[in-house]
């Protein structure tokens, strides 16, 4: 396991080096390079480490050999935080190397994310003014919170998603998708878009 290991850690690494811009930093160069910690966050993420302190203990007692520096837990919280915007380009980038990125067929679905359930609840939440009521066929009820958009291929490779009040149309936030990423659709000529008869 531990060559299988070496391996996918040092293809990661190679392809994340050489996808990202190098940027030029004020001052002493971190310890950790944003390609080294983009490959830990990649590598946490397909290892299934759900919690930072249990990767960075599994990191700490097996990959000292690849990382010769790594940050105790506030430390690598704050700059994967911080490097966000590099980590969706890297997320990105490894999904468009894959077979999947190219299908000529994208799904388009959403799904409910109940936040709350009680009223005094709904009054006191931080969503309060954002999420809404909305109302969830498949399970027959009402909900206060969010909807979950999704666009994936067939084989479900999630392309894009966004999280919108219940109450706005799916068409409305599909098409607010494909303009916030237009990209994504000019590069397709002939894509067709599935999506439920609702």
């Amino acid at each position: 396991m531990t060559t299988e290991l070496d391996t996918l850690l040092t293809a990661l690494y190679v392809h994340i080096d050489d996808r990202l811009k190098t940027r030029r930093r004020r001052g002493r160069p971190p310890w950790l390079t944003d390609a080294e910690l983009l490959t830990l966050a990649v590598a946490q993420a397909i290892l299934g480490f759900h919690g930072e302190a249990r990767w960075l203990r599994f990191a700490h007692a097996h990959l000292r050999g690849m990382f010769p520096y790594l940050p105790q837990r506030p430390g690598y919280n704050k700059r994967l935080r911080a490097a966000l915007p590099l980590a969706k380009q890297m997320i990105r980038s490894l999904a468009a190397d894959t077979d999947l990125w190219a299908d000529r067929c994208w799904i388009v679905d959403s799904t409910p994310v109940e936040c709350v359930r009680s009223r005094p609840a709904v009054l006191r939440s931080d969503l309060a003014g954002w999420a809404g009521y909305g109302y969830c066929h498949s399970h027959s009820r009402f909900y206060w919170g969010l909807k979950l958009h999704l666009i994936c291929t067939p084989a479900g490779l999630p392309i894009a998603w966004a999280l919108a009040d219940p109450k706005v149309d799916e068409r409305q936030v599909l098409m607010a998708i494909c303009d916030l990423e237009p990209h994504l659709i000019a590069a397709r000529p002939g894509l067709l878009i599935l999506a439920d008869k609702g």
